[in-house]
Parts: C-alpha cells; structure tokens; sequence
C-alpha cells in the first residue's frame, strides 16, 4: 500500500514520512483551501455564463455545475474562474450553432481540453462546424481585468460596487452585492497559531486571487501570512499563472525554504509543486479534498496522481505534521 493513513481524513505516502520533520515552511493555496468558494466563484461562474450569453448572444445558458469547472479544472489548465467562465461560453454558444445538447457538449469539451486551458477549447471548438468569431470579438477575451469585457462583467458580479470601486478605480454598472461576501474561511485563527509556533513567519500564500479580495476575505487572519513572501497571481501577468512555478519558487526563495509543504486543491496545484521539485527545490504537495463536490473522487484524483500528503481539511495538518494541538 502506498499511502499511510495517520488517522481518519490523513493519509501520506510512506517515502514522504522522512521529509516530515525536515519541512520548514508553508504555503498555501487560497480557494478550495484556506477558503470554501462553492457559493461565491463557482456562483460566479454561472452567473456571469448566463449573464452573457443573454446578453451577446441572445441564448439561454445551462446551469454551470461544480461537475463542469470541475472537468476543466481537473486538465490543470484552468486556475482563473474566468478561464472556466470563457470556456464554458464558447462551449454554450457551439452547442446552439449545432444544435445539440448543451450538457451533453460542454462535458465533451471539457474531456478534449488539456493543460493548455482556453487554447485547447479553442482548438477543439475550431475542428466543429461553428462560427466563434462574434462572441470571441464581443469578449476580447483574455487581457487586462480592468479593459476586457469579460473581466469586467465576472468582477463586477464577483466583488460587488463596493469592492469593485475599491479595485479597479471606477463605478461597477451592476449594484447587486458580490459574490464573494460568500465565501466560507476554513482556515482558523487556532489553527494558524499551532502552525506559527513551528514555522514562526514562514507560512505564505501562492493563490490565484488577488490581494484586495484575499484579504477582504480572510480579514484579520490576513495579517497571519508572511505576505512579502506571498504571490497572488491575478494582480501578475498571465505568464505566472498557475502551473507556471516561477511564483511558488519566488514564495520558497523569499522564506529561505530547503523543505516546504504547498498545500493545494488541483491539478494546477499539484503540476506547479511538483515542476519546483523537479527544479530542486524541495517541494511536499499536500491535497485537500474535502471542499470538493465529491471528496472522494477528489481523493482518488490525488492518489492516482502521487500526491504526497492527503487531508480531508487543512485542520488537519498539525496531525499530518505531528504538531501539538
């Protein structure tokens, strides 16, 4: 058997037990990890889908399930909410052209796309019998958060006037509350404190969110994190999204880490610890899986793929750790 399991919800693979004790840094992802955004980015995505799709295409959307990010995201492609949002409407919008069934489409779609995110949906989409160029030309999709049409209608709808004002320096044209007042903090204060006793200010974040929503999210927590040592990537270029893992390896510089535990909920996660790793940097990537629609389908993803450590929650590190409560 290759994992141990070290308690309920725990489960390590036995040639990662003598890394253990050597481990002397942490880093976390955000979304899926330190916070639960089932109910704030996922409803964005199906909200800003079906928003747009009225509106540039005169179509009804299908609802976008946690099944159908979840098939994009499970490609390692997908780390932006707007990436999955994008798809899924080119995918919407071929499956009216062809006039098949929308779910039965966009679940093939997501089977075709790959590590390479929009391009290969785009490179699928091209080999059917569709013309994309309207919506793709209405969107002008990706580009700059504050310029794009898409961004701008998947921030507005996720941050609120409020957030959005705060931002991006301007008004938001839609006045209904945000998303992301949503979103459910896992991470505890009590938990943070039994990790600052081993690690002190060696625990840091590479998430793809941006600062202002991080910290509006996890309010005083915030200040818990070594932020100088911390990457959020939708305020970076594109290029440093997620696997890319120039930013994880910034993050392991910055602390002066020679053993770190990166703690993550996707395949992106997992892709991006492994290439530091791989770079020499030693890298433990821990999955979490119980903030998934199907935590033990998400289990299994991470054991098929040799993830080093496997937690139910993120409240269970001290024990994977064998940190005293």
């Amino acid at each position: 058997m290759k994992y141990q399991s070290s308690g309920r919800g725990v489960f390590i693979q036995k040639n990662t037990l003598q890394f253990i004790e050597k481990i002397d840094a942490i880093i976390f992802d955000c979304d899926g990890v330190l916070i639960d955004v089932s109910k704030s980015y996922d409803l964005a995505i199906k909200q800003t889908t079906a928003y747009v799709l009225e509106k540039f295409a005169h179509i009804k959307s299908i609802p976008i399930t946690r099944t159908i990010i979840n098939g994009f995201k499970a490609t390692g492609g997908f780390n932006d909410e707007v990436d999955v949002t994008y798809a899924s409407i080119l995918s919407l919008v071929a499956a009216d052209q062809l006039g098949v069934d929308p779910k039965k489409f966009i679940n093939t779609v997501t089977r075709n796309a790959d590590s390479t995110g929009i391009i290969s949906v785009e490179k699928f989409l091209n080999t059917m019998n569709v013309d994309l160029s309207n919506i793709q030309k209405k969107l002008d999709y990706p580009g700059s958060h504050s310029a794009k049409p898409l961004y701008k209608i998947f921030d507005q709808i996720f941050y609120g006037p409020k957030l959005y004002k705060k931002i991006f320096h301007k008004p938001s044209d839609l006045k209904e509350k945000g998303f992301i007042e949503n979103d459910i903090v896992v991470v505890t204060k009590k938990l943070l404190d039994i990790l600052g006793k081993k690690f002190e200010n060696k625990i840091a974040m590479v998430t793809g969110r941006g600062k202002y929503s991080t910290a509006h999210s996890l309010d005083k927590l915030f200040g818990k994190f070594n932020t100088n040592a911390s990457f959020f990537l939708e305020d970076h270029s594109r290029k440093l999204a997620k696997p890319n893992p120039k930013s994880l390896l910034m993050s392991i510089n910055s602390l002066n880490s020679k053993c770190c535990i990166y703690v993550g909920d996707s395949m992106e996660d997992l892709i991006m610890a492994s290439k530091a790793n791989k770079m020499g940097k030693k890298t433990i990537f821990c999955g979490i899986y119980g903030t998934s629609e199907n935590p033990n389908s998400k289990k299994r993803f991470f054991e098929k793929n040799n993830a080093d450590l496997i937690l139910d929650s993120i409240t269970l590190l001290p024990k994977a750790l064998n940190l005293a409560n």
